[in-house]
């Protein structure tokens, strides 16, 4: 078995390609945070790292790229909706991660009451007001206070996102 390391010290630098290397072996899974816009467009982007925060009050937190121009329209409303995403979504993911372009075109979606917008066939909805914004490194770190949260279909298995590829977490 091959190991590579790297010590990490006050003036050392870890390379971005052993740290990618290294965090791919933690397996997560995968989220699309969406809202609506003032102007009513849906806006969403998708997020490598989405969790729950905490139970009492209850938190959830995503981490969203500094270089995001979805996130702006997003933090404008003061709400998302975190769509869990299933294993048959994919390419919902894949279209959600690429920058430009209409994002909804080829999804389907419906507008929930709490005026986000929720991707069909998700394995959960999460919606949440934005509690706090805070800048990290090359990300911002997003708190969301949730106000409702809702599970699909039992049958469908979340998709997961693991040494850089997706997977299906089938029990």
């Amino acid at each position: 078995m091959a190991t590579t390391t790297s010590p990490a010290g006050d003036s050392e630098v870890i390379s971005g390609e052993l740290y990618r290397d290294t965090l791919s072996r933690f397996c997560t899974g995968v989220a699309v945070i969406t809202s609506m816009a003032h102007d009513e467009t849906p806006v969403g982007l998708a997020v490598g790292s989405f969790t729950s925060v905490s139970l009492d009050p209850p938190l959830v937190a995503a981490f969203v790229a500094h270089t995001s121009t979805t996130f702006p329209r997003i933090a404008e409303t003061g709400r998302f909706c975190a769509n869990v995403l299933g294993h048959h979504q994919q390419e919902i993911c894949r279209r959600f991660a690429r920058s430009g372009g209409d994002k909804f075109a080829e999804t389907n979606w419906s507008a929930s009451e709490f005026g986000t917008a929720r991707l069909d066939d998700a394995v959960a909805w999460i919606d949440a007001e934005i509690d706090s914004v805070q800048r990290l490194g090359d990300h911002d770190l997003v708190v969301g206070r949730v106000v409702e949260l809702r599970v699909g279909d039992e049958s469908h298995h979340p998709l997961v996102f693991y040494r850089s590829g997706f997977h299906s977490l089938v029990h």
